[in-house]
This record gives structure tokens, sequence and C-alpha cells, in this order.
């Protein structure tokens, strides 16, 4: 499987739902994150890279996208937003709640 492969891979995983959060499940960062989502009332896809076949693919992938630590790497609307800094920068500015609303992933 070359990396192009994998990244459609993860191109796809990430469109398959508003939210799509690449984690790994020994990761507070995470955790974090997931949290901040379900505090919403989001209910995000997780995809555990540790727990998924070609996980480490994956992460590599993540990387390639500008991931850096790998995770987590958050989707909304199947596009790539960042980390944790990021959403939580969104977060405080506001538009992070806007932005899942676009997505279909609040309905407030």
């Amino acid at each position: 499987m070359g990396s192009s492969s994998t990244m459609e891979r993860v191109t796809k995983m990430a469109s398959e739902m508003p939210v799509v959060i690449f984690s790994k499940s020994s990761c507070c960062m995470c955790y974090t994150i997931k949290t901040l989502f379900s505090d919403f009332g989001v209910n995000p896809v997780v995809h555990e890279v540790d727990e998924i076949p070609r996980g480490r693919d994956i992460e590599q992938a993540l990387s390639r996208l500008g991931c850096n630590p790998s995770v987590p790497a958050i989707f909304i609307g199947g596009k790539f937003v960042g980390g944790t800094n990021q959403v939580m920068s969104l977060h405080l500015n506001r538009s992070l709640i806007p932005m899942l609303k676009k997505a279909g992933a609040l309905w407030l």
C-alpha cells in the first residue's frame, strides 16, 4: 500500500461523518479533545490509530498533512482542522461552534 492510498483512506475516513478525530487511546490530549466535543453534544467518530489495522501508516499520513504531534487530528466537515492547539484557539475565538453547525455536527 503506497502513501497516496493511505492518504486517500484518511480522506475517506475523515469525510464519513461531520466530526472525525484520529486519536490514540493512551493520549491525554486526545481525551481532552474528545471530551470537549462531547460537552458540546457532538458525537465525533474516533479512530484510535494504535488500535486499527495500518494505524502507523495513517499516523504518518497525518504527519504529512501537518499534524505535529500526529494525534489528535481533527477533521470537521471532511476538512483537516488541526490538532489540540488549533481546535482550542477556534474554541476560544468562538468559531468552533459555527464551524460545527455548518458541518451538520450540531443542531442548536
